[in-house]
């Protein structure tokens, strides 16, 4: 059972207060308008279909069914905005590789290069790791060139398996970041967060 217990009040880069907390069940409205908010464009990168601006029930409830153990996925939210709901990102563990979970991550196309892709990454890692996930593992396609500049900006180790681009991370490794503005930018909210979510 997921509660907001984990509730994070935190500060963007730019000086916005934020909250950062998991899903829970009465959030069903909140992600269906935030998706339907999302450009086609954004949502083709996402979830690689042309989808309407409804998100189906199933997909609602994978997202909100959580167990700590298999998957998580936490909202990032302005409380100052008549619509709070800025992004969101998700990660599963992988069933017939339980040391290795999926990660996914969304922001709002107008609040996107704010940094909090980067923060909700943060969270995942913590949250996997703590979790028992070695090795987080996110996908994007290969036309999405600013998806998949982003993650090789936080270290994410890519290749093309013949459809898409595949990147990969070791949760053990922090060593392993590159000197980018990115991965400074997770180092420090993996820093901040960690005695906070572990």
């Amino acid at each position: 059972m997921t509660t907001i217990d984990d509730r994070l009040e935190l500060t963007l880069r730019d000086g916005t207060p934020v909250i950062v907390r998991p899903l829970i069940e009465e959030d069903r409205a909140l992600v269906a308008e935030a998706y339907r908010r999302l450009s086609p464009e954004a949502r083709y990168q996402r979830f690689w279909t042309r989808t309407g601006e409804m998100l189906g029930k199933k997909m609602l409830d994978r997202l909100l069914d959580q167990d700590r153990t298999n998957h998580m996925t936490w909202a990032l939210l302005d409380p100052a905005r008549r619509f709070p709901g800025v992004g969101g990102a998700s990660w599963w563990r992988n069933p017939e590789n339980p040391a290795e979970a999926e990660i996914s991550v969304m922001v709002l196309d107008d609040d996107q290069r704010r940094g909090i892709g980067t923060l909700l990454f943060a969270v995942m890692w913590i949250t996997a790791f703590r979790a028992g996930v070695e090795q987080m593992v996110a996908y994007t396609l290969v036309e999405n060139h600013r998806a998949a500049k982003w993650i090789r900006d936080c270290g994410g180790a890519g290749e093309w398996d013949g459809y898409k681009l595949v990147f990969r991370w070791d949760l053990n490794n922090l060593d392993a970041l590159p000197e980018t503005p990115a991965a400074t930018d997770l180092a420090s909210w993996l820093a901040v967060l960690s005695p906070r979510l572990l």
